[in-house]
């Protein structure tokens, strides 16, 4: 796929994946769109590429009064960026986050400077985002239950990769949306690797939420970078020892070269060789991760 583009999830009826080309990258992140009795947006991008989304909705057929549900799946910026333009754009849309999620979106001001802070010069393809109605949003826990008329989404906590992260689960179909609980899923290799952003990356309980998924035995499961992928267990597996492995990696240069920053370049480096996207993005995508395990290595190291 490419930037603007959309798609039917294969096997899966009434879904659709959007490329959002965030990051000006194909095949980065996507949006899904359940055209059901209450349509749902389920993540929204970072809001920089909202028009292409407003035009994929228009061409399933979702206009702006029938719009159901939007739904991220956690508060970054890459995943929630997006939601005010569409909560504005969609006047009849309910806004649902996982709990702590809410009152980041309803007031962004400290996810803006946090994201800034790990992002970095990537600011530039995101969108400063629009505040969410407190009338509109409402917060999510383990359980809970969205409805979308003739089927519906159940919520997962899965907070390793962030304490407002989730999963949602439509079991008639068989498909979690992962969001980034189980890595990043590259089409064009196809695997799976780590994603472990700061502040508060958490590897065991990237574990639990790897493991809950397994638990779902789903048929399908949606990534939110990037796209739709037929489950197999083979792919739990992968992407729990792709954590463990990066974690380790990670942890055995800092003790070699006892210099954080050196930590960081020498990942840097090693990211030229991906050729699966552009080289800014690689390389960037490799910074943000190392120094969210960085993070995690000094919080676990101060609990000793």
């Amino acid at each position: 796929m490419h930037a603007g583009e959309f798609e039917s999830v294969h096997g899966v009826e009434d879904l659709y994946v959007h490329d959002t080309g965030m990051f000006d990258t194909d095949e980065y992140g996507a949006v899904y769109v359940y055209d059901t009795d209450r349509p749902i947006v389920i993540d929204t991008g970072t809001g920089a590429n909202r028009d292409a989304l407003f035009e994929t909705l228009d061409e399933i057929g979702i206009g702006r009064e029938e719009l159901a549900w939007i739904l991220p799946t956690h508060a970054h910026l890459d995943h929630a960026g997006g939601t005010g333009y569409l909560a504005e754009r969609y006047p009849n849309a309910a806004v649902r986050v996982p709990e702590q999620g809410v009152r980041h979106l309803v007031d962004p001001g400290a996810l803006v400077a946090g994201t800034k802070s790990a992002v970095e010069e990537q600011w530039e393809y995101y969108a400063e985002p629009k505040p969410v109605p407190e009338d509109r949003i409402e917060g999510l826990a383990e359980g809970d239950r969205i409805d979308l008329g003739d089927r519906e989404l159940i919520v997962h906590e899965a907070p390793g990769h962030a304490p407002h992260h989730a999963i949602y689960h439509e079991p008639d179909a068989g498909v979690v949306f992962t969001a980034d609980a189980a890595g990043i899923y590259i089409p064009e290799v196809d695997t799976v690797e780590p994603t472990t952003p700061p502040p508060q990356f958490d590897l065991e309980q990237c574990l639990d939420d790897i493991r809950q998924i397994e638990d779902l035995d789903p048929n399908v499961l949606c990534f939110g970078h990037f796209g739709p992928r037929r489950y197999e267990p083979e792919i739990a597996g992968e992407a729990k020892r792709g954590y463990v492995e990066w974690v380790e990696a990670i942890r055995q240069k800092r003790a070699e070269l006892n210099d954080d920053d050196a930590v960081v370049e020498h990942f840097e480096k090693a990211s030229r060789d991906i050729d699966y996207w552009n080289s800014e993005r690689a390389r960037a995508n490799t910074s943000l991760n190392v120094r969210g395990v960085l993070a995690y290595l000094d919080w676990i190291g101060g609990e000793e």
